[in-house]
């Protein structure tokens, strides 16, 4: 049992946070900077860029093909890591409004190990368990 005082209380809480809040903004940056890594290298730049080719259309199917599977692949790395910046930015929201740590479901304080692996957690471990199974049965 710790013997501290309320105000050590705080402020060691308050330390924990600024230590999740500097994780998360470092964990954004990145993201930030892939996402413009992959707009830069793969959508703005096709095979036919590459080849200084810059008729509006390619000669070849093959090209063709080669291009549409970067753009999709492309858009799906995308779409995850913009999910992944949202999750962030709603994570350093809750600090900012205090109540980051606490689950949006049932309210409970999502356990630190969590929090430590995932920082933009949302949910405690059984409320993200119930939710990905509620999805699985199409529900």
């Amino acid at each position: 049992m710790r013997n501290l005082s309320w105000e050590q209380e705080v402020e060691m809480e308050k330390a924990k946070l600024e230590k999740y809040e500097r994780q998360l903004l470092k964990m954004r940056k990145e993201l930030l900077g892939e996402l413009g890594y992959l707009e830069d290298a793969v959508l703005n730049h096709t095979s036919r860029d590459a080849s200084g080719d810059l008729s509006a259309y390619s000669f070849h199917m093959a090209d063709q093909g080669t291009d549409a599977m970067g753009r999709e692949t492309a858009f799906l790395l995308a779409s995850q890591e913009g999910r992944m910046l949202l999750d962030i930015n709603d994570a350093l929201r809750r600090i900012q409004n205090k109540t980051y740590g606490k689950c949006g479901d049932c309210g409970k304080p999502i356990n630190p190990k969590r929090l430590q692996a995932v920082p933009h957690a949302r949910l405690c471990i059984q409320c993200q368990a119930n939710e990905e199974r509620n999805l699985q049965q199409g529900g």
